[in-house]
């Protein structure tokens, strides 16, 4: 009798620790890829949540791509994504067709990731981080730039360098780029992104393509062409969180929507600028936004 109580015993601590170890994870975790702007927008999110809940916020920094970041919202590992890009999902994600109508584009992407994640993606903070061609300033006045097309009267002249990705993407690459615009430069050279400002900044290319939201091109005193064909897809940035969170946590859902066209497209390119230049930690930077703006006023942000 005593040795069937021991293993009764025995069993009764085994069924409570398994249920301990299988007990869901409360943490709200966001997942940021390795850029200033994802930094500042996933410290936004988590100050945000921290302000007007209770709930225990951790950070995963410096995911390598949004693929990564895909997978550790599929796997549990995250469940808010602070950027997500309509037309990066579009084509990567969801393996969809590239969509160049913004609203068509939000639309579709909002749509699917319900139905084949069940995630939300929320609409745009308010920002498109969009590939774009830019040139300094002098080059600009010496040619009088201000659109792309205006490239073509000098283009067999000019030097690009553009993202290494780029030049082989399929619809809204380097090929399709050269057949839609009708003109080619004289030499185009792949690199890194990160290297393409210091590179046209030096004066060692023409003409680069960068982001839209980099804040190099005000350190730089760069000018932004005009996509005058609307050739690039739309790239508008929202956030991104499981259904399974928002209905644990229903609250999360109205903190994310106080976010929802808050950050221009300008205003995003000052923050990283704020970062990138001046050298503020992307929390700070974050931080400062809020406060500016009264997010932290149960008011704020309505």
């Amino acid at each position: 009798m005593r040795r069937l109580k021991w293993i009764v015993f025995i069993c009764s601590i085994m069924l409570i620790l398994s249920a301990c170890s299988s007990g869901k994870d409360e943490t709200i975790k966001i997942a940021t890829v390795t850029t200033t702007e994802s930094a500042i927008m996933g410290n936004m999110v988590k100050l945000m949540i921290e302000h007007y809940t209770d709930e225990n916020v951790q950070m995963i920094n410096n995911l390598g791509s949004s693929v990564v970041v895909h997978q550790a919202m599929l796997n549990g590992d995250a469940n808010i994504s602070a950027t997500r890009y309509t037309g990066t999902d579009l084509t990567g994600a969801l393996g969809q067709e590239a969509i160049k109508d913004p609203e068509e584009a939000m639309k579709k992407v909002q749509e699917l990731f319900q139905k084949d994640y069940d995630q939300t993606f929320f609409d745009s903070y308010g920002f498109a981080n969009t590939y774009a061609f830019m040139v300094s300033k002098e080059t600009a006045k010496k040619y009088n730039l201000k659109k792309v097309s205006d490239l073509r009267k000098v283009a067999d002249k000019m030097q690009a360098g553009v993202d290494t990705s780029w030049m082989n993407r399929p619809g809204d690459g380097y090929k399709a780029f050269v057949k839609e615009y009708g003109f080619d430069f004289n030499k185009v050279y792949p690199m890194q992104i990160g290297l393409v400002y210091d590179a046209v900044e030096a004066g060692k290319m023409d003409v680069v393509l960068g982001y839209t939201t980099d804040g190099r091109i005000s350190s730089y005193d760069l000018v932004v062409l005009e996509d005058d064909l609307k050739f690039f897809p739309p790239y508008d940035c929202s956030p991104l969180a499981t259904n399974e969170l928002l209905k644990t946590h229903p609250e999360v859902k109205k903190i994310l929507e106080k976010l929802v066209d808050k950050v221009s497209t300008e205003e995003m390119q000052k923050l990283n600028y704020e970062s990138d230049n001046n050298l503020l930690e992307p929390a700070v930077v974050a931080q400062r936004f809020l406060e500016k703006h009264n997010y932290f006023d149960d008011k704020g942000g309505e």
